[in-house]
């Protein structure tokens, strides 16, 4: 807690924040025993919710406090979606029956029997899989358009990412596909779930590219921000067609962190990512439910927050770049509207304005990206 407090010094707001969270947040606190030992005393809400709290836990605040019905919703869709992540990580995991699975997993939604033992690379991961009947007896217990939306989605996202066992992400429509089938794909399973809610339009779930946009944003930004910790597990979904212009092998980068080479291609990596800003900007303009804007606005921010942090950073390379958890305390505590998310953004492309350029050309795209967004927020109000 301390060194978290030291990093938040200077923003004294998110280090009443931390503070307060650590109080108010009890009610939220992830329980210290393994999801294996909670087993034989959790109903299967509780085990869930449980599960949800040791395998997301950022994101399983910001869940809990959705209204109850849709939170059961959203709950289970993250576990299902976690699940068969799970699932796609295990290298030890056989290729063929992996791709099998995947693109069956949606037929298991139904099925009681269903566990799978030994799966996954993290012990609260492997539980989760082991006792997935659990989740299956919750999911059933939601209204059918909220398990349609779920089959649905898992259907979508089970054979894209067999898709993707087979294939390498090479150019930069292969990387737009594979964060559309791992991330876009949540995006608009999210808004099918606000609209099947009731306390959103219904039209919701037709803006299919704003919904898309909001997955990618956040799955390129955890692509360029785990660079390190992926290569280390022999795994990698920066397109070679933007690495490949710099360099040869993609370990160039560890190996020469600073130099022009790399900090130009983590920089195009993350112009790439920005030009998904736009469509975020509209989709939360869309929202109207208090509760269901913090939880889509809140990870967009940090989202951001984290572009900033990694633009023109060469411990990318070497290691992971994060930012402070004061700045996600005071998301998470205290409530956010649509002005106050967009001077978020207005801040960090300042943020990114400021970071020295490896070329003029670099800077004048960035230029030209920071007015466009400050014309687009400006168009909301």
């Amino acid at each position: 807690m301390i060194p978290t407090l030291y990093k938040s010094a200077l923003h004294p707001r998110e280090v009443r924040a931390l503070l307060k969270l650590k109080i108010k947040g009890q009610q939220y606190a992830v329980p210290k025993k393994p999801l294996e030992e909670l087993v034989p005393r959790l109903d299967d809400e509780a085990f869930c919710y449980a599960a949800l709290s040791k395998v997301s836990r950022s994101f399983a605040v910001v869940i809990q406090q959705l209204p109850e019905n849709l939170k059961n919703a959203v709950c289970v869709f993250y576990l299902v979606l976690r699940a068969l992540d799970t699932i796609e990580d295990d290298m030890k995991f056989p290729k063929e029956e992996k791709v099998e699975l995947l693109k069956n997993f949606h037929k298991k939604s139904y099925d009681e029997n269903f566990t799978l033992k030994n799966t996954g690379d993290q012990e609260d991961y492997r539980a989760l899989l082991e006792h997935y009947d659990k989740v299956i007896r919750f999911f059933k217990s939601l209204d059918a358009g909220y398990r349609d939306v779920i089959v649905d989605i898992t259907e979508k996202m089970g054979n894209g990412m067999a898709h993707f066992i087979e294939k390498e992400v090479k150019s930069v429509d292969d990387y737009n596909l594979y964060c559309h089938y791992v991330a876009g794909l949540v995006g608009i399973g999210l808004s099918d779930l606000f609209s099947a809610s009731g306390l959103e339009d219904p039209e919701l779930k037709n803006r299919y590219e704003l919904s898309n946009s909001m997955g990618l944003f956040l799955q390129k930004t955890n692509i360029i921000r785990d660079y390190h910790e992926d290569l280390s597990s022999d795994r990698s979904f920066w397109p070679e067609e933007i690495w490949g212009k710099y360099t040869r092998e993609l370990s160039f980068f560890t190996e020469n962190p600073k130099s022009s080479e790399s900090l130009a291609c983590l920089n195009e990596m993350v112009m790439d990512a920005l030009g998904h800003v736009p469509d975020v900007v509209d989709y939360l303009s869309l929202l109207k439910n208090e509760s269901v804007f913090r939880f889509a606005a809140i990870p967009q921010v940090m989202a951001i927050a984290t572009l900033a942090a990694v633009y023109n950073n060469p411990r990318v390379f070497t290691g992971a770049v994060k930012i402070r958890k004061g700045l996600a305390a005071r998301l998470i505590l205290y409530d956010l509207s649509l002005e106050e998310t967009l001077n978020y953004f207005r801040k960090y492309s300042r943020v990114l304005l400021r970071k020295p350029p490896t070329g003029t050309t670099e800077h004048q795209k960035l230029l030209q990206w920071s007015k466009a967004l400050s014309k687009k927020i400006n168009n909301v109000f």
